[in-house]
């Protein structure tokens, strides 16, 4: 299969019908993008980036009727694996996608700042807005994306909340003691606290058969998601956790495509992506409660970690926000800013956070 790699105004331009008396004729420009993401299009924000995105960006184009965008999608490792997106669109691999952050905390650390606050807020929508709102009151998220040669257009929030998943049952935090558990990013290190506990980096197409095959015991990861690959197969056991919601998901375009693209494309690009954000999360809402149905249904059990339990566990974590904070600051960016006003942002909003991670910045 072929795919287009760059943005191009097609070579035929659709003329409009000339009427007889030589009257003016109509021109609609045609652009090509490709659109990428290294999921499969069964996961939740592939599917309606694909059904949801794509088709409202032409709704909008339309009205206008001075351009038209042909678009290519590739998904599911037909051009990039799900590491490989933010590489991928920065070398023009494709030139609008999905990239899943908590890969790249190297690259992207303003990315992880909904990831290193756990126990806070379960409100898909309202950590999707929060994050947002960072990202376009201070420079670094987009500096960072700047410098993988991409634009920021939104913040995706694809899960109500972390849960934990097992193959064995699991009650209490003694019961992790030891094990092997599987998850991305920095909810590895919600771990550190309970001896013995272990984390394997993973992604969540492989959290099947690293569980099947002995490698991890348990994973982390959110019910729509337990749902959609089927976990409760192997993992027949959810304990639940509700670490929260975790922005995992960022729409960017290859820059060098946005610098040529007309504005009036931009700002449609831009203002749907903002609708894509709400969209995906409000699903993630909607769905939360039929995904843990569906995971009953498929064999699983559910038991829930009790509020000492819970508590007991955010104490016993290292104060992973302040250093992610911290770690910012000496960089020269704002990172103890972003993160106060991030949290003041969550409280606004109705959140009651079991820690105050920031307590020591203030």
């Amino acid at each position: 299969m072929t795919f287009t790699r760059r943005f191009a105004v097609a070579a035929g331009i659709a003329i409009g019908a000339t009427c007889a008396l030589g009257g003016a004729a109509s021109a609609q420009e045609t652009i090509k993008l490709t659109a990428i993401d290294g999921y499969p299009d069964r996961s939740m924000w592939v599917r309606e980036f694909s059904s949801f995105f794509i088709p409202r960006v032409n709704e909008q184009l339309a009205e206008a009727g001075n351009y038209n965008i042909e678009w290519m999608e590739a998904y599911g490792g037909q051009i990039v694996k799900p590491r490989g997106v933010l590489e991928g669109i920065k070398l023009g691999l494709g030139d609008i996608g999905i990239v899943t952050t908590i890969f790249h905390n190297s690259a992207l650390p303003s990315q992880g700042i909904s990831a290193v606050t756990p126990f806070v807020s379960s409100d898909a929508r309202v950590v999707a807005r929060a994050v947002d709102e960072i990202a376009r009151e201070f420079p670094q998220m987009q500096a960072e994306l700047s410098a993988e040669n991409q634009v920021y257009l939104a913040t995706g929030v694809v899960l109500d909340t972390y849960q934990l998943f097992s193959s064995v049952p699991i009650e209490k935090l003694a019961d992790i003691e030891g094990m092997k558990i599987a998850g991305a990013g920095y909810n590895l290190r919600y771990l550190e606290g309970i001896p013995g506990a272990a984390g394997v980096q993973g992604g969540l197409p492989d959290f099947y058969n690293m569980i099947q095959t002995g490698v991890t015991e348990a994973a982390m990861l959110w019910p729509e998601a337990a749902a959609t690959f089927k976990i409760a197969e192997v993992a027949p056991y959810m304990l639940q956790t509700d670490f929260g919601s975790v922005n995992t998901k960022t729409v960017t375009v290859n820059a060098d495509i946005w610098e040529d693209l007309p504005d009036e494309v931009k700002e449609v690009l831009k203002s749907v992506a903002i609708e894509y954000r709400d969209h995906i999360a409000g699903i993630a809402m909607d769905e939360a409660a039929a995904a843990i149905d569906a995971y009953i249904a498929g064999g699983g059990t559910i038991v829930e970690l009790s509020q000492e339990q819970r508590q007991a566990w955010a104490d016993s974590m290292p104060n992973i926000a302040a250093e992610w904070a911290q770690s910012l600051d000496s960089s020269g960016a704002p990172g103890s800013e972003m993160l106060v006003a991030y949290l003041d942002k969550l409280r606004a909003a109705g959140a009651e956070p079991l820690r105050d991670w920031a307590a020591v910045l203030k």
